[in-house]
């Protein structure tokens, strides 16, 4: 389970959420192993004034991914990685540009479908073989 919040601002990133989502889920999808259909994207795109980034340009965005425990440092580094690798080219935009946190929180913290996560049967891994810390 992933859960990724988009901030930016919204004159420079209104209309292209399906671009930058399409990216992200690619990317968690090769590094984590999340299925394609399990993509939960939130854009909260803000007006200049709203955004206060002194030393970034205009196009700075910021990811949080919010997700169970257990992808190893491995696995983060690895997702991490493979976000500069595809996001900052494919948007026309700098490392500088793009700043993200990976927060990661205890299954039975979430509730999903009437129950705790802990409870919950998914059909991916969360700790994928190759994503040990």
């Amino acid at each position: 389970m992933a859960q990724v919040k988009v901030f930016g601002r919204r004159d420079v990133w209104a209309g292209r959420q399906r671009e930058i989502s399409d990216l992200l889920q690619a990317c968690l999808v090769e590094a984590w192993g999340l299925p394609e259909d399990k993509r939960f994207h939130r854009f909260l795109l803000l007006d200049e004034a709203d955004w206060i980034v002194p030393g970034r340009s205009s196009r700075y965005l910021v990811l949080e991914i919010i997700c169970f425990e257990g992808r190893g440092d491995a696995g983060k580094r690895a997702l991490i990685r493979s976000l500069y690798d595809r996001v900052v080219p494919a948007l026309g935009i700098t490392p500088d540009d793009l700043e993200l946190t990976i927060i990661e929180t205890p299954r039975q913290n979430w509730g999903i479908r009437g129950m705790p996560g802990d409870e919950l049967a998914l059909t991916y891994s969360v700790t994928p073989p190759d994503s040990a810390g």
